[in-house]
């Protein structure tokens, strides 16, 4: 594991932050909240930048996440990094021709609809039916929370079928698709999908019918990595925001920083962070190195345990360092906050990913 940086990988940091910081403001993400909206435009430029192309190397694409998670950009890269993933992992040639080249220009929005509502973090928990007719599949059944749902133009659905659980490719404008936005903390776009007798041809399922489950796991995987990428850019910047806090605010005629158990406070996030990226960088070296979707997925859970406990401590001490303030809507804070409340939640919380990785150890 190589924690320095190459000159490429330099490069596209600085012209991530650069772009974050100069094409999209807390201010807009405030604006956007309401509605659970984003910009078209700016999701067009980081098409232009490649930056949507499943294909790019994990490294580069961590680098990417973390500092539109920095940002608190609400652009819908991570569902459609799930939907890539899928087909990417278990579709066929053809449907890779279909899907990955508009998926890659930005002109077209997927989303992984896998949850349900008694389904929790088990993926093979899953009510929605995949019955066969004929050549073709019908489906019906419900998946909520789905994260770029609301927008999305296709969706990837898991459903339970005689073979199976199985992934297939639906389109929004199928007859049978109601499609509900549903209310997140953090104010990104999600949404309810019904499938109420959906027909779909023999052409829609991704990979082998018997297949599903471990397609959908190594999907998840590949979510995770990308999600605790994120959560280290928000995390960073909620503790960049403490620490300018610490060193201006004054109380008794002396900043605050200058007190010894704010100081070690402080010390102590900054240990953590440096311990957390470790664990993030680690996880997407073994996607580039090509390694067993068991290790893949041990490096996982690793990461996202790490993570969901550090970005709600980041969260957390920010909130309380800043005192007051920091618990009002006012403050960028709170929207940091909120981020990193769902995202310690999503794909499993830490002390699920801590039971993954022990039972992924044999213990």
């Amino acid at each position: 594991m190589d924690l320095v940086m190459t000159e490429e990988q330099q490069m596209l940091q600085r012209a991530a932050r650069d772009f974050v910081a100069t094409r999209s403001s807390l201010r807009r993400v405030r604006a956007l909240r309401e509605e659970a909206g984003f910009s078209r435009e700016l999701w067009a430029e980081m098409a232009a930048l490649g930056w949507l192309d499943p294909e790019l190397p994990a490294s580069f694409s961590r680098i990417v996440h973390e500092e539109l998670g920095r940002g608190l950009m609400p652009e819908p890269l991570l569902p459609c990094a799930l939907a890539g993933a899928a087909i990417r992992l278990g579709g066929t040639e053809a449907q890779k021709q279909e899907h990955l080249p508009p998926l890659v220009a930005g002109q077209r929005l997927m989303a992984l609809a896998y949850q349900e509502p008694r389904s929790r973090y088990a993926l093979d928990r899953v009510s929605t039916d995949a019955e066969r007719s004929g050549q073709a599949w019908i489906l019906r059944g419900e998946k909520h929370q789905v994260m770029g749902g609301a927008t999305a133009d296709w969706f990837v659905v898991s459903a339970a079928s005689d073979e199976g659980l199985t992934l297939f490719l639906v389109p929004r404008v199928a007859a049978g698709v109601t499609v509900t936005p549903q209310h997140r903390l953090d104010s990104r776009d999600a949404a309810l999908v019904r499938l109420e007798g959906v027909r779909l041809d023999a052409g829609a399922a991704l990979g082998e019918p018997d297949q599903g489950l471990a397609l959908l796991e190594r999907v998840i995987d590949h979510g995770t990595l990308a999600l605790t990428a994120e959560m280290l850019g928000l995390s960073s910047a909620a503790f960049d925001m403490t620490l300018e806090y610490l060193k201006t605010r004054e109380q008794f005629g002396v900043a605050i920083g200058t007190f010894q158990a704010l100081q070690h406070r402080a010390a102590k996030l900054f240990v953590e962070l440096e311990l957390a990226r470790s664990a993030v960088v680690l996880a997407h070296g073994a996607l580039d190195e090509g390694a067993s979707p068991v290790a893949i997925a041990r490096a996982a859970s690793l990461a996202k345990a790490k993570l969901s406990d550090v970005a709600m401590l980041v969260a957390h001490e920010g909130i309380q360092m800043h005192g007051g303030i920091g618990m009002t809507d006012e403050h960028d804070m709170g929207l940091y906050v909120k981020r990193a409340r769902v995202a310690e939640l999503t794909f499993g919380d830490a002390a699920y990913h801590r039971d993954r990785f022990a039972r992924l150890d044999g213990y």
